[in-house]
């Protein structure tokens, strides 16, 4: 049984108190205005700062469980849930700070702030939810904030369809995870996740066509916020239409908890269930990529070219996942990007919004002469498209290798996984197309007014934290990678195509054995015996 001091229920009271308190706070209070956006751009990034060195300081005191932890409980404290908290946490951390340039004018702003606080509640207990009907709710919790937060220029045209669009899909996104629950309760008689594994592996062969229909459901349902191909056709239009700032909030967050869902769920579940997905992840890799990169060439709109490199992002991080029963890092691989990306995605469209706030515009074309206007700004711009591209020594280029040395590692095992690896790198290539036209027009190209432009203080503090994170964790990746690699299992062996899970028992911190426990130190072997979940 979790106690009050474990991380998920920490996080719960902080940003929850603090969530809920700005509005009251707003509704008493008589003075309005824009010290009043600074104020509470200032109680949000401090609630969000205090919540992470939390989480930083349980992960370094070793209170957390190591590994991925499946226990009876609906949430657990495992490293895998500290890893995607501390991403999500950066990131609403930036958007947040960012958010006070953006919002000068706009008076209903506590409700804004308080609403990216709760949104983040729902993304991190998402990486933290070992049990199906928890994992729903954090899942709403998350999403429904954005859809509000998305349509916050509510007198904007734009805003509002992205709005809307964002909020249908989203809504057809929840049903099929609902379904695919409902479906799953059925199959098991439990809501647990690790107990749902263990009796889904034992199933008849007459259920069988209802468990690869379950599955293929929570690759769908996920697979709307992770924006992979063919479910991505809200997010190019969601993305421009939105602020900006929350923008970098669905790319670099929403997206991330989708992945963390995805992960726990479907890619750990096909390990028990000798379900080998691993050609059809692939396939939706390899699509997601070409379609994303391929649509972000044809943009004139710098969110939208955003909107389609998060699409080709999700590709490479599919990679990972798809390989990971034959590679001791893929799934590595793919957390270490996930973190990566978390920043860089983050650095990006948050300096599309302070160019935004200057230049009033989103169109490429503004972007003539901006090394000259904008020069910090345009520098932090062009560091974070080089990290996306995977240009070395930035800390993009670290995860991307690790991704597609996994897949080469699995060409041992499976003919197909030096092929994915290739398609990964001329991906790459092919983005920086995009990439560097934007450069081009920044630095090389002049546009009638060269005059320089005051750029945003807020911003500009935001951008310097991430050049410092993509340039030092690009010098010294180590700290980060290391900490991706504890934050899964560890899988030895890649024969066949079964496994074997058996969990060690070990002691938690007030005595009690640890519950269906999958770390670092379980053993996890491939045999062509009959898949057996143990759990202890």
């Amino acid at each position: 049984m979790l106690d009050w001091t474990s991380t998920p229920f920490i996080v719960i009271v902080v940003l929850g108190v603090v969530g809920l308190a700005i509005p009251v706070y707003d509704a008493l209070r008589k003075e309005r205005g824009e010290k009043k956006n600074k104020l509470y751009s200032i109680i949000s990034v401090a609630a969000l700062i205090v919540t992470i060195f939390i989480v930083i300081a349980r992960v370094l005191s070793g209170d957390v469980i190591a590994g991925m932890d499946f226990s009876k409980d609906s949430i657990t404290d495992d490293m895998f849930g500290s890893f995607f908290a501390i991403a999500l946490l950066i990131v609403s951390i930036m958007v947040t700070a960012s958010s006070w340039n953006y919002l000068r004018g706009i008076t209903a702003s506590a409700s804004y702030y308080s609403l990216i606080l709760l949104s983040t509640i729902g993304m991190v207990l998402i990486a933290y939810s070992t049990d199906f009907v928890t994992l729903f709710i954090a899942w709403e919790l998350m999403s429904i904030p954005t859809y509000a937060l998305a349509a916050y220029a509510k007198r904007d045209p734009i805003s509002n369809e992205a709005a809307l669009k964002y909020f249908m899909f989203g809504a057809l996104s929840s049903s099929i995870i609902v379904l695919a629950i409902g479906l799953t309760y059925g199959l098991t008689g439990t809501t647990n996740i690790g107990e749902s594994i263990k009796e889904l592996s034992s199933l008849d062969s007459g259920q069988f066509p209802v468990l690869i229909l379950t599955v293929a459901l929570f690759v769908a349902g996920f697979g709307f916020k992770m924006g992979i191909v063919p479910f991505h056709m809200w997010l190019p239009d969601t993305y421009e239409g939105a602020p900006t700032t929350i923008g970098a909030l669905l790319a670099a967050g929403t997206k991330k908890a989708g992945f963390a869902a995805a992960i726990r769920i479907i890619i750990i579940g096909m390990f028990a269930l000798q379900l080998d997905w691993s050609i059809a992840l692939s396939i939706l890799a390899i699509i997601t990529m070409t379609v994303g990169n391929l649509g972000a060439i044809m943009q004139k709109s710098v969110p939208r070219i955003l909107a389609y490199s998060s699409i080709a992002q999700a590709g490479y991080i599919l990679i990972g996942l798809a390989i990971a029963p034959y590679s001791d890092i893929g799934l590595s691989g793919s957390l270490f990007h996930i973190m990566n990306h978390a920043v860089m995605k983050s650095a990006a469209f948050i300096a599309v919004a302070g160019i935004a706030i200057a230049l009033a515009s989103y169109s490429l074309e503004k972007y003539r002469g901006l090394g000259r206007r904008m020069p910090f700004t345009a520098i932090a711009l062009t560091i974070s498209l080089l990290a996306l591209a995977g240009v070395p020594p930035l800390n993009g280029f670290w995860s991307k290798l690790v991704i597609f040395e996994s897949a080469i590692d699995s060409g041992t095992q499976v003919p197909w996984g030096s092929h994915l690896a290739i398609a990964g790198v001329l991906n790459s290539a092919l983005s920086l197309a995009y990439y560097a036209w934007i450069i081009r027009k920044i630095y090389m190209e002049e546009s009638e007014d060269m005059r320089p432009v005051k750029e945003p203080k807020a911003i500009k503090a935001v951008l310097a934290f991430t050049i410092i994170f993509i340039v030092g964790f690009g010098i010294w990746h180590a700290p980060i990678y290391d900490f991706a690699k504890s934050s899964v299992p560890l899988f030895i062996g890649k024969s066949d195509t079964s496994i074997v899970i058996t969990p060690t028992t070990q002691e938690n911190n007030d005595g009690k054995p640890s519950l269906g426990k999958i770390s670092t130190d379980t053993t996890l072997h491939f045999q062509s015996t009959k898949t057996v979940l143990t759990t202890t």
